[in-house]
Order: structure tokens, then C-alpha cells, then sequence
């Protein structure tokens, strides 16, 4: 998973005002006690960021891969 993914991830689950703000403000202890921005800052693995914040939100499994979109309207065959 690239950063770009998790951003995107991010906002479909979260909305884009309130992911950024999740990212920058709330806490994963499964990462250190460190924020989305820091954990990334730091070198973490977005895949293992966007799995501790998914956990820590109690979003769904079936969601942690983002909505299942048609092929034509898929964000990387823009």
C-alpha cells in the first residue's frame, strides 16, 4: 500500500476534514502512541498504520479495503 492509498482510504471511510483531523490528532497505541502523520513520518508502513487506525476506530473488516467501486469509476484508471 502507498500513502497515496491510505489518504484515500482515509477519506472514504472518515470524510477528508474529519480523516485529516483523525490522522493528525488521535493516538494509535498499537504504533507507539503516535498519530497517523507521525507513524508515517517515522517510516511505518501505511498498510500497518491504516490496520491500527481501522482497529482503534472499530471500522469493519469487510470496509478496510475502501468501497468496491465499477471499474470505469476506479481512482487508478483515471
Amino acid at each position: 500500500m502507498r500513502n497515496s492509498e491510505l489518504w484515500r482510504l482515509v477519506d472514504e471511510e472518515f470524510g477528508r476534514a474529519y480523516g485529516r483531523h483523525l490522522a493528525a490528532t488521535h493516538v494509535l497505541h498499537a504504533l507507539g502512541d503516535r498519530t497517523v502523520e507521525q507513524a508515517l513520518a517515522t517510516g511505518a508502513q501505511p498498510r500497518r498504520v491504516w490496520q491500527a487506525l481501522c482497529d482503534d476506530m472499530d471500522v469493519p473488516p469487510e470496509r478496510w479495503l475502501g468501497r468496491d467501486l465499477p471499474l470505469r469509476d476506479h481512482p487508478e484508471r483515471a
